[in-house]
């Protein structure tokens, strides 16, 4: 049974401790937050116990963590409980800065423990179909890639002043997922982004929607696209191969489709990623589990994590600068 320490008792955490919990072979043994009250209603339901962070980290007995925390504690955490022996699981971004980022992958290599970045699309089933159908060469090569992710409403301004940007905190998935797909990183990022939501994103510095294109050393492109006002949620990629098209296309409320003389009719696709993205957590939680019962390497690594954060500073300046950013430049 494998032992872990959940560090962060916010929204996502209680996503990971039903992951936890759901797998029989491991089980939340603490929990932590900087907010007591937190911490002991998330432990209390699901059987677990409040311990702060530098006692869950120190106890030997426990042999993961699960990093659910604020970006800016999180490469401090990795290299904490990894020195400490601990195989981590930690939530995207790896930090909000490059260069700590790429530190803390230097100096978690140092125990020689597991790390795996939060990355939980790879997992949702019908992506991870798309990349098995790629991958037996089902359409040929790709060529042109195509990312759509619209979050049905925007976060709190106080969690936009925070967040690092729309590219280091919500296109960071679709980076990832580009990746994952092309089976390689770009060589160039051309990003663009505007403040069409709410002047208020725009005033903290950042912006609301955005589109980033990807060049790849051997002429593939993609695209992404980004916004955080879409009422009916849209999450779809589409890849297109030398030999035919690969879809993925939103997820909706229900099956149902009614056809009349009025028209056709279906239920809106599921909104919030916590409700589209569930099946992808637990199969997240599951591979990590896996893997150290393997002793193999992550599905999905520290490097993975540091790779995306490049193509976001890439962006971040190169929709500042309005020219593409070669991502060798960051």
């Amino acid at each position: 049974m494998i032992k872990v320490g959940l560090l962060g008792a916010g929204r996502i955490a209680g996503v990971h401790a039903t992951a936890i919990t759901s797998n029989p072979a491991s089980c939340l043994a603490a929990v932590s937050d900087f907010i007591p009250e937190q911490a002991a209603k998330l432990a209390e339901q699901y059987g677990s116990v409040v311990r702060t962070t530098e006692d869950i980290i120190a106890d030997d007995s426990i042999d993961a963590v699960l990093i659910a925390t604020s970006t800016d504690t999180h490469s401090d955490l990795i290299e904490a409980a990894t020195a400490a022996g601990k195989a981590v699981l930690c939530e995207k971004p790896v930090d909000l800065s490059l260069e700590r980022a790429r530190a803390c992958q230097a100096n978690a290599a140092i125990s020689g423990k597991p790390v795996m970045i939060g990355f939980n699309r790879r997992f949702d089933p019908n992506f991870a179909a798309l990349k098995r159908a790629l991958d037996a060469g089902e359409v040929g090569k790709a060529e042109m890639l195509a990312i759509t992710s619209y979050d049905p409403a925007p976060p709190p301004i106080a969690y936009i002043k925070v967040s690092g940007g729309i590219f280091r905190d919500m296109m960071i998935h679709d980076f990832d997922m580009a990746n994952f797909i092309m089976g390689d990183a770009p060589v160039h990022v051309s990003a663009v982004g505007s403040c069409l939501v709410n002047p208020a994103i725009g005033d903290a510095g950042d912006y609301d929607t955005a589109a980033v294109t990807l060049t790849y050393a051997d002429g593939r492109i993609a695209t992404i696209r980004n916004t955080r006002r879409a009422g009916y949620g849209d999450q779809r990629v589409e890849l297109q191969g030398s030999e035919g098209m690969l879809q993925v296309g939103n997820l909706t409320e229900n099956l149902l489709v009614k056809s009349t003389t009025q028209g056709v009719s279906s239920a809106k696709p599921v909104l919030f990623f916590l409700e589209r993205y569930m099946p992808a957590y637990a199969a997240e939680w599951n591979a990590f589990v896996s893997a150290i019962q393997a002793g193999g390497e992550m599905p999905v690594t520290l490097a993975d994590g540091v790779a995306a954060l490049a193509m976001a500073e890439a962006a971040t300046r190169s929709a500042k600068l309005g020219l593409p950013v070669s991502l060798a430049d960051v």
